[in-house]
């Protein structure tokens, strides 16, 4: 009987001023979930690879995640007036039995839309799979291909982005990973909590008896065929090492905001 082969999980911390994460947002309104979406992580993960929008994702869609709500952040809406800069009136958000987008009449020059985000979010991103590919991906977010996003390219991760490979199950590593929050949440915590060395932070896990359903696990991101299908989660609560009793096997979180690091600048 073969042996099944290693797997290993890769750790992200995924932070900085804004992030969105939107499953079924279209047209003028752009909603955020208040975590991380399979499709976002497998994004990021495909464009560290290099991989262009027609590539197929079907090895990153088949990793398992979890998440970790290290922050919860708040929503931040973001205001904004579109137009055509070629003066031609505007499709309207309406569509025809085609899918299609139908004009607006009568005929509108200004749409005004609404983006939503997290702002000072912090999760812990865990995704599972073969060693092989799993080393594949650490070294491609360390040296990624293209610019890195969380949920959309005007949200720079901050850093640090990759904290490493794991050998632990993917739930285990969520569970052991140092409190990833900012210095000035956990140190405000530690003044309430008395500095314990755990604490209780929500997470969701793919699991196939799970009782929630995402529609967000991608099957395409071409530009004209984007498709997704469904994953089973479940929820939970994890208590992981605060940092704030020392510990010299889990330092806490390092590194300031520096959304332009991944690019050189």
């Amino acid at each position: 009987m073969t042996a099944p082969a290693p797997r290993a999980v890769l750790l992200l911390r995924l932070a900085g001023p804004l992030q969105s994460w939107g499953d079924r947002s279209a047209f003028n309104r752009r909603e955020t979930r208040p975590e991380p979406t399979k499709s976002g992580i497998v994004g990021l993960l495909a464009a560290a690879a290099g991989r262009p929008r027609h590539a197929p994702v079907d090895d990153l869609a088949g990793l398992a995640l979890g998440i970790r709500i290290d922050q919860p952040g708040s929503i931040l809406r973001d205001y904004h007036t579109v137009g055509d800069y070629r003066g031609q009136p505007l499709l309207s958000a309406a569509v025809n039995a085609k899918g299609r987008q139908k004009s607006t009449s009568p005929a509108k020059h200004t749409h005004i839309t609404q983006r939503f985000y997290l702002q000072d979010a912090v999760f812990l991103a865990a995704v599972e799979g073969p060693e092989g590919l799993i080393d594949t991906l650490a070294h491609a977010v360390r040296h990624p291909a293209f610019p890195l996003a969380l949920g959309r390219r005007s949200c720079p991760p901050a850093q640090p982005l990759l904290l490493g490979r794991r050998t632990a199950t993917l739930e285990d590593a969520l569970r052991e990973e140092p409190w990833q929050a900012t210095e000035a949440v956990r140190t405000r915590w530690g003044r309430t909590h008395g500095n314990a060395a755990r604490i209780d932070l929500p997470a969701t896990l793919d699991d196939p008896a799970g009782d929630d359903v995402r529609d967000d696990v991608p099957l395409s991101f071409a530009p004209q065929n984007r498709t997704y299908t469904t994953r089973r989660t479940r929820h939970t609560y994890l208590p992981a090492p605060t940092g704030l009793t020392p510990d010299p096997a889990h330092p806490g979180p390092t590194g300031g905001h520096d959304p332009f690091a991944l690019l050189g600048w």
